[in-house]
Formats: structure tokens, sequence, C-alpha cells
């Protein structure tokens, strides 16, 4: 089964969540229409980077770094390129 470890930003709030899945298709709307977890107080989200991998493990890993400090600068630089190639 893959797995998938995703970027989301919410431009209003200015913040970041990331996240990790075997089903991004069915996850992504739970953060902008469904529940009240975490991230509904940040809706909407817009989804930044997807990254894939065949099993669990490695998908945490890469979750982790992504919380991590220097994994958070990189995350943050990925979604500042992100913003910057969108049209205004």
């Amino acid at each position: 089964m893959e797995h998938v470890v995703y970027i989301l930003y919410s431009p209003g709030s200015k913040r970041n969540y990331t996240g990790c899945t075997s089903h991004l298709i069915k996850r992504f709307p739970s953060h902008n229409l469904f529940g009240k977890d975490s991230t509904a107080k940040y809706r909407p989200w817009i989804l930044v980077h997807v990254e894939f991998f065949e099993n669990k493990a490695d998908a945490l890993k890469r979750e982790r770094y992504f919380k991590s400090g220097r994994g958070s600068i990189k995350k943050n630089e990925m979604i500042n390129d992100y913003m910057a190639r969108q049209p205004v």
C-alpha cells in the first residue's frame, strides 16, 4: 500500500499542517469540509506538497523530519516557493 506525506497551507491564517495517510483523496476533504479536528479553525487549506512512499515507516520518518527544526525550515521554503508561483 502506498503512503503519502502531505503539506497543507492556510493562506488566511498563515499556518501549515503536515500529515501522513494512505488515502489522501479521502483525507484532504476532512481538513476542509468535515470534522472538528485541529485543522478546522484554519480553513480553507491548500495542498502545497505531496511525497509518495512504498511503506508507512518511511512516510512517518519523512513526516517527523518536516516537523523537526531543520525540516520545518525546508517546509517553509517549499511553501514560500509554491505561493510565489501562484497568480495574484
